[in-house]
């Protein structure tokens, strides 16, 4: 049975899932996702190679960094993930950026933070309590996989990502975008994709479903969210939004206090 299970505290979104047939499609997150593997072995392609975590591996995903996702076998797979936003993380480290080198580590420390944080949203405990286990972990993460190297962002994709960000109200302007780098659709779409792992299209839709649900998280209105995304209705937002996070907006909406 998929079982997809959100709550949010201290500005932290956590998921306890399990799922056997459910399959995401490739995507990103604006935040930073760690999560646990708690049973049976999840797999998901990451920057061009096919990761495989089992039972204790702990998956660490940086901002923006494009993956899909699914059981290896019918068995299923059971999972916990914590969505972390870049502020909270800078708020902590300073000036610091956590760029996180390994994609699945098997450390029982850091495992066991993730978990008690996720536990903690999860049995809605106290906002003050989330907060210093979310110091105690990201204590515990960049001790453990910080790199000290800034990243390099390419000009390229970060002034395109400035034009889709402005934009999510409408369909994805691409010849726009041409013009203003003098390239080529062809030539936009495989720099783009070259640079980031995503086609320029399923990134904006991305952005959409992202904010969409940070607009059911502020306003509870998912109708709402469908105009402010510029979605054709609610069932085009809810089978992309399923897409992603597995449940539709409709029942993520239900699952907020």
């Amino acid at each position: 049975m998929e079982k997809f299970n959100y709550k949010k505290s201290a500005d932290i979104l956590t998921l306890s899932a399990s799922m056997s047939d459910f399959t995401y499609k490739k995507h990103c997150h604006e935040e930073y996702a760690i999560g646990v593997t708690l049973r049976g072995i999840q797999q998901y392609n990451l920057d061009g190679s096919l990761q495989s975590s089992h039972k204790n591996g702990v998956m660490l995903f940086n901002r923006e960094q494009t993956h899909d996702g699914n059981s290896y076998d019918k068995a299923g797979i059971d999972y916990v993930m914590l969505y972390i936003k870049p502020t909270l993380i800078q708020e902590i480290l300073g000036k610091k950026e956590l760029r996180f080198a390994s994609p699945i580590l098997y450390d029982d420390k850091l495992a066991q933070c993730i978990l008690a944080l996720s536990h903690a949203i999860q049995n809605g405990k106290e906002e003050s309590l989330c907060s210093e286990l979310l110091l105690n972990l990201v204590h515990v993460v960049s001790n453990t996989e910080l790199v000290t190297e800034h990243r390099i962002n390419n000009k390229f994709v970060k002034k395109a990502k400035e034009m889709m960000y402005c934009s999510l109200e409408h369909v994805l302007k691409l010849d726009d975008l041409c013009k203003e780098f003098g390239l080529s659709k062809y030539q936009f779409i495989r720099e783009f994709k070259t640079h980031t792992g995503i086609s320029p299209y399923q990134f904006f839709l991305n952005c959409k479903v992202e904010h969409a649900k940070q607009s059911i998280e502020k306003t509870k209105d998912i109708y709402a969210a469908v105009v402010d995304c510029g979605f054709v209705d609610l069932t085009h937002l809810n089978r992309h939004f399923k897409s992603v996070f597995g449940i539709t907006a409709h029942e993520y909406r239900l699952q907020l206090h």
